[in-house]
C-alpha cells in the first residue's frame, strides 16, 4: 500500500504539488481565523431560568415554582438535562441542549413554554438569564466613595452607572454584588390597627391607591387643550405618612397614625468586601455569547476627567482569559469617560474604555489592575 502511494506520488509530481499548495493555503486561512483564547469557553448550550419570590422558603421554591417549571419545559427539542436550585427566595433552573443546537432558538423554545406556566398570585414572572455563560465575565470593579453609605453607593450604580454599561456594545448583562437597595418600610403597630378598628388589607389597599399616578382626561377652553392629571405618587417618608386609609367621624386616619414610616433595604442574600476594607458595591460584566466581542480597557497616556458633584473610585480587574485577545476598538472615548482605579497600586496607570460612557455625575481617575 505505501509503496503504491509513493510510486503514484512519483509519476504524478504535478498533482501532489498542487494539492500540497492547496492545503497550506487552506491551513493558513483557517489559522489566520481561529478564534484564540487563554482559556476556551467549553460550556454546553444552556439557559438559565430565574423567578424571584422573597417570601417562600426552600421547600415552597420548590413546590410552587421550580417543580412546575421544570415540568412545562420537559420535552423540548434537543434537550439533553435539566438541573435546578431551589433557595430562600429563589428558584434557579439550568436548561442544557444537545451540542450544535442553536443558542437563540432554545431560548424561543424555553420562553414559549414559561407562557404556560401557572404560578401562585403575587409572584413575578419567571426570566431567563442573559445570552452569556459562567465563563463570559470579563471585568471585575468596585463602587467606593468618601462618607457615602452603602445605599448611596448602590442607588449611584444602578441609576448611573449600570445603565451606562448597559448601553455598550456586547455587554449581555450587569450584576451587583453586595451593597443594599433602598426601600420604603411601613412598620405596623397591630395594636393602633384594632384601636381604630382597621385591618392589614385595608392598610395595604390605600398604599396602593395612593401611589400613582392617574390621568384624568382633558378640557377644552378657548381653543386649547388642557390635561388632566392626578398626581400622587410618593416620593418621600412624609408623603407615606399622610396617606389616608379611612375616616371615624369625619376625622381622617393616616398611615403614620397605625404605623413608622422608615427607610429600610431589601432583604440580603450576601455581601461583598474587598481589600480588607469593609464591605463594598461590587459588580461583574457579562458579555454576549454570540458574538464574542467583549469591552476591553486599553492604555492611554492621557487621563480624562468630568465635573461631578461627588468622587467615585472603582477598583478594576479585567479577566486575563477574554481580554487576551479582544479586539478593542481605536476610537477615542468621550470627554466623560467612566472612571477605574485599582486599589493598592503605587504609582497607577492610566487607560480609559473604547466606547462612550457619559458618567456626568462622577469624577475619575483610571489605572489597570495587575
Amino acid at each position: 500500500m505505501l509503496e503504491g502511494v509513493i510510486t503514484w506520488s512519483l509519476r504524478h509530481r504535478m498533482m501532489v504539488i498542487i494539492l500540497a499548495i492547496i492545503l497550506v493555503a487552506i491551513g493558513a486561512r483557517a489559522a489566520v481565523n481561529l478564534p484564540i483564547d487563554a482559556f476556551p469557553d467549553t460550556t454546553p448550550v444552556q439557559v438559565q431560568i430565574n423567578t424571584f419570590a422573597p417570601a417562600l422558603s426552600p421547600a415552597e421554591i420548590e413546590q410552587q415554582i421550580t417543580f412546575p417549571i421544570e415540568q412545562a419545559i420537559g420535552g423540548l427539542p434537543s434537550l439533553a438535562e435539566v438541573r435546578s436550585i431551589s433557595k430562600f427566595g429563589l428558584s434557579q433552573i439550568t436548561v442544557l441542549f444537545e451540542d450544535g443546537t442553536d443558542l437563540y432558538f432554545a431560548r424561543q423554545v424555553v420562553s414559549e413554554r414559561l407562557q404556560t406556566v401557572g404560578l401562585p398570585e403575587g409572584i413575578d414572572p419567571p426570566e431567563m438569564g442573559p445570552v452569556s455563560t459562567g465563563l463570559g465575565e470579563i471585568f471585575h470593579y468596585i463602587v467606593s466613595g468618601d462618607g457615602k453609605s452603602l445605599e448611596e453607593l448602590t442607588t449611584l450604580h444602578d441609576w448611573v452607572i449600570k445603565p451606562r454599561l448597559r448601553s455598550v456594545r456586547g455587554i449581555a448583562e450587569v450584576n451587583t454584588w453586595g451593597g443594599l437597595r433602598k426601600q420604603f418600610h411601613v412598620l405596623v403597630d397591630p395594636t393602633r390597627l384594632i384601636k381604630f378598628d382597621l385591618t392589614m388589607d385595608e392598610l395595604f389597599e390605600a398604599l396602593q391607591r395612593n401611589n400613582m399616578n392617574v390621568g384624568g382626561g382633558n378640557i377644552a377652553q378657548a381653543g386649547e387643550l388642557r390635561l388632566v392629571h392626578g398626581v400622587a405618587l410618593t416620593t418621600d417618608l412624609r408623603q407615606i405618612g399622610d396617606i389616608v386609609i379611612a375616616a371615624h367621624n369625619g376625622v381622617p386616619i393616616r398611615v403614620r397614625d397605625v404605623a413608622t414610616v422608615e427607610l429600610g433595604h431589601e432583604i440580603r442574600r450576601g455581601a461583598s468586601t474587598a481589600d480588607g476594607k469593609g464591605e463594598i458595591v461590587s459588580d461583574i460584566r457579562w458579555p454576549l455569547e454570540f458574538p464574542a466581542r467583549p469591552p476591553c480597557p486599553r492604555a492611554s497616556a492621557s487621563r480624562r476627567s468630568m465635573p461631578a458633584p461627588s468622587s467615585l473610585n472603582t477598583s478594576s480587574r479585567p479577566s486575563r482569559s477574554t481580554c487576551s485577545k479582544a479586539r478593542c476598538s481605536s476610537s477615542p472615548c468621550s470627554s466623560s469617560s467612566l472612571a477605574i482605579s485599582a486599589p493598592g497600586s503605587s504609582s497607577p496607570r492610566q487607560f480609559r474604555f473604547p466606547c462612550s460612557l457619559p458618567l456626568t455625575p462622577c469624577s475619575a481617575s483610571a489605572s489597570p489592575a495587575a
